[in-house]
């Protein structure tokens, strides 16, 4: 058997995010964005209720202040398309991309107890967006706590003004 038909059904084996939607980009970005791809796909949980049609292709896109998750089957076929209010997450974002910002300039300064207590701060806002994202798709899609915080991530980088 390959290793392909050894994996789960529901999971994202394919993610992509409409590049045109990425208005500013840093190196620190850059990087956050990778990892996070890179991460997804090699472990999640993904689970669209009413589809048994996985793996997944999934496109991440924001347009009209929504949060568009275009699902596809693995020969590009769309099968579903889940919007969410990008409303809820605004102050989770914002906050987070500020302590980022200090946390990056923490590195730079080399000090490494600003650097901890920056982290702790930065994953606790991470985790509360990750919780929100999963709260809001709880009926629509079922994610496990590392894909929704990878998820969130990737949320992150298309939010960026």
């Amino acid at each position: 058997m390959s290793e392909e038909a050894m994996k789960p059904k529901e999971r994202i084996a394919k993610i992509a995010l409409d590049e045109g939607t990425i208005i500013r980009r840093t190196p620190e970005i850059d990087h956050e964005r990778a990892i996070a791809l890179s991460d997804l796909l090699d472990t999640n949980t993904f689970a669209p209720v009413g589809l048994d049609a996985g793996p997944y292709d999934v496109l991440l896109s924001v347009s009209d202040n929504r949060l568009n998750i275009i699902i596809k089957d693995m020969s590009e076929a769309e099968l579903s398309r889940v919007a969410l209010p990008l409303a809820p997450f605004r102050s989770i974002i914002k906050d987070y991309f500020i302590i980022c910002g200090s946390y990056f300039d923490a590195i730079k300064q080399g000090s490494i107890l600003r650097i901890e207590s920056i982290d702790m701060a930065r994953r606790g806002l991470h985790n509360e967006g990750s919780e929100l994202l999963s709260n809001l798709l709880k009926d629509r899609i079922v994610l496990d706590f590392e894909t929704s915080r990878r998820l969130f991530t990737l949320v992150c980088v298309l939010h960026i003004k």
